[in-house]
């Protein structure tokens, strides 16, 4: 919306004369110059009927256009309702003259505007003020009395001109309230059937601004949906028609949705606004402002000056544009968490909850990178395949884990499947840094996702979408970063769990190696034992049999007799040594000690040795 007021005095004042010699007349001023031969001049007029014959000189000069902006009411007077005027507009256009006429199109006045689409190619502008004509050489400025006044074909005063450079200025002027303004058959298609005129239009000026917003208020039917930043809050409390705008909409039963960026500075703003919509979210970082209805955009620029309003605004009422920047608003909406969430956080200094789901992997790789760079205490990370961890070691996130480990001595646990192609790498981080602590797992199919939980604090889930790409912003799909309390734990858990399972798999393996070791010990127990058990038997078995064979005193047999009692004996003893050795290894033997003569041993272990021969 353009308002255009041209007011006879200022354009008088506005003209720059020079050489001119000044005659008042009777019934109106003339300035004429020097230049007998082709007088420019510039007239004030007092008189209806100078006037009139004025318009119609001008008509019968022109040879190429004629372009007439005229208010409500000096549309329905020029030309229509002087006749010889009228005449003179037909009799122009029948020689050629190309017509063009702006006014503000009503109700009241639709009749002459379907008169003026007659003679003249007709456009319309909101709230016109002023009137002016233009033609090739020249140009006239009237007022038009009111009905009080005057009777409705007064005209008490003109200003006339056909100094060149005023022409080519009014000239200018029409051009663009022409192309500001919109054909007269959209108006009055919209006063004759209720068809709302599509436009978009840059307003300036506070005062334009505030009184957009307050128009935008009270034709809102069922919903406005409001999007600042932090410096707006309290410039809608604080400005009384604003304010009182957002209240007898509430009224009205209009639906108030409340988009800000809740800050310490606009609290107590924020609070205020909590009474008077419906609902207040808070959004982090907003930038811009705007508000939407079911049927019309309005965006205030953002003001340098926080405790001003804008002094741009732009409206729109196209279908498409609204239906895009409710969609814009919705989207933003579903990401707000509710206002007492984040105003419990200002004054409680709760630590603020946010999840962000991250589809682009270049930002992950940043965030990423810049969680490990920052990390105080503890740096946890899970790689879910090989190539995982070589491309993260590409993008320099084990040197910044490094660096936090000189810098503030953090703890670095790490784990990520075995492979031949990463083991000299782990073994150099092992030996380089004792803070860093890398164990394995097994690697599995239906793991894709690499995760880092930093101080216990913050997670980052980052989905692999395909494992065979070199870089890293080509392997990883969506990333998720939370900082949410119960969701850094679920992660923890999971991650210590592992972590004591590669434990539990270390003392498996070692168990299955003293298990392996076991076996080998007993299987030359065996062995041994059987070798012994060999030597005396086989005496006690021969001598068994030749004395079942002889007959006489068996005092003759005594030698005999007395070899089977010593490696009876002898088999007795080893029978107790294979018990004591079980024993040994159940850890139940209680040991006695006894002496023995080694003499005996060694004479008993000789005979035995005879007699086997």
């Amino acid at each position: 919306m353009i308002r255009i007021g041209l007011s006879a005095f200022n354009l008088y004042k506005s003209c720059a004369f020079k050489c001119m010699n000044i005659v008042i007349l009777r019934s109106y001023l003339t300035i004429s110059t020097a230049d007998v031969n082709k007088t420019e001049r510039i007239e004030v007029l007092h008189n209806t009927e100078i006037i009139t014959r004025r318009y119609l000189q001008i008509f019968y000069n022109a040879t190429n256009r004629w372009d007439y902006f005229a208010d409500i009411k000096s549309i329905s007077i020029v030309p229509f309702a002087i006749d010889s005027i009228a005449k003179a507009a037909s009799d122009a256009k029948g020689r050629g003259v190309k017509l063009r006429f702006v006014t503000e199109i009503t109700k009241d006045n639709l009749y002459r505007c379907k008169q003026a689409m007659k003679i003249a190619e007709l456009r319309h502008l909101d709230a016109v003020r002023g009137n002016f004509g233009v033609s090739d050489t020249e140009y006239i400025a009237t007022t038009i009395a009111t009905p009080i006044e005057s009777n409705l074909t007064t005209i008490p005063h003109a200003i006339y001109s056909n100094v060149k450079e005023d022409i080519q200025q009014q000239q200018y002027v029409f051009e663009i309230l022409w192309n500001k303004a919109i054909p007269a058959e959209q108006k009055m298609r919209e006063i004759e059937e209720g068809y709302v005129i599509e436009k978009t239009e840059v307003l300036y000026g506070s005062e334009n601004v505030i009184g957009a917003e307050l128009l935008f208020f009270s034709e809102a039917k069922s919903r406005i949906d409001t999007c600042m930043d932090y410096t707006r809050p309290p410039l809608a409390v604080e400005i009384e028609p604003i304010r009182k705008s957002f209240i007898e909409a509430k009224s009205k039963a209009v639906q108030l949705r409340y988009l800000t960026e809740i800050t310490n500075d606009n609290l107590s703003s924020c609070k205020e606004m909590m009474k008077i919509v419906d609902e207040l979210r808070h959004l982090d970082g907003i930038k811009g402002n705007f508000m939407i209805s079911e049927r019309e955009y309005l965006a205030p620029t953002t003001s340098h000056d926080k405790t001003q309003s804008a002094t741009i605004i732009i409206f729109s009422n196209v279908k498409e544009l609204v239906e895009h920047q409710q969609y814009v608003f919705d989207t933003f909406w579903n990401r707000a968490i509710p206002a007492e969430l984040r105003i419990r956080e200002i004054e409680e200094g709760a630590e603020r909850t946010n999840i962000e789901v991250i589809p682009n992997s270049d930002r992950a790789r940043k965030i990423y990178l810049n969680l490990v760079k920052n990390a105080e205490s503890e740096i946890m990370l899970m790689f879910p395949t090989t190539n995982a961890f070589i491309r993260q070691e590409k993008i320099g996130a084990i040197e910044l884990c490094k660096e936090s480990i000189k810098e503030l001595d953090i703890k670095v646990r790490i784990l990520m499947p075995t492979h031949k192609s990463t083991e000299q790498m782990v073994q150099n981080l092992r030996e380089q840094q004792s803070n860093i602590d890398v164990r394995y797992i097994e690697q599995t199919s239906g793991t894709q996702a690499t995760f880092l939980v930093i101080d216990r604090k913050a997670s980052l889930v980052m989905e692999i979408k395909d494992d065979l790409k070199t870089t890293f912003d080509d392997a990883i799909g969506l990333s998720t970063y939370s900082n949410s309390k119960a969701g850094v734990l679920s992660y923890i858990s999971i991650f210590e769990n592992l972590w004591k399972q590669t434990e539990l798999y270390e003392d498996i393996k070692k168990a299955h190696e003293q298990l392996k070791n076991h076996d080998r010990m007993q299987k030359e127990f065996i062995n041994i034992a059987a070798h012994e058990l060999r030597t005396p038997i086989q005496p006690i078995l021969g001598l068994s049999e030749l004395l079942i064979s002889k007959t006489g005193n068996i005092q003759q047999y005594k030698e005999s007799l007395d070899t089977i009692s010593r490696n009876a004996k002898r088999l007795s003893r080893l029978t107790d040594d294979i018990l004591d050795a079980t024993k040994i290894e159940s850890k139940s033997l209680l040991l006695k000690k006894e002496l023995f003569n080694l003499n005996d041993v060694i004479l008993n272990a000789l005979d035995d040795i005879i007699l086997s021969r």
